[in-house]
């Protein structure tokens, strides 16, 4: 369900954030807590649980909760590219 706040969409509340899709969550963080001093994170994943509050996204380094009143994009995005094998070396 998509809501919208007189002519602006807002992100959190797209209408493919579903369980099981892959997405990109752009989202505030707190600059103090931040490795660096950002503002924003993106969690890159699949969708776990979406409630009224919140989008659980599974990324390569966990479960990330992304609360829908910090998103500020969002964004379906196409299955990971299959993992390239490694090229064998010549025996020398």
């Amino acid at each position: 369900m998509m809501m919208n706040d007189g002519h602006r969409r807002r992100p959190g509340w797209a209408p493919f954030l579903e369980p099981g899709r892959r997405v990109v969550l752009r989202y505030a963080i707190d600059r103090t807590s931040s490795p660096h001093g950002e503002s924003m994170t993106d969690a890159l994943g699949t969708i776990l649980e979406v409630d009224q509050k919140a989008v659980d996204v599974m990324t390569r380094r966990g479960r990330v909760t992304v609360p829908r009143t910090l998103m500020v994009a969002s964004k379906e995005v196409p299955p990971p590219p299959p993992r390239r094998q490694p090229v064998a070396q010549p025996e020398g």
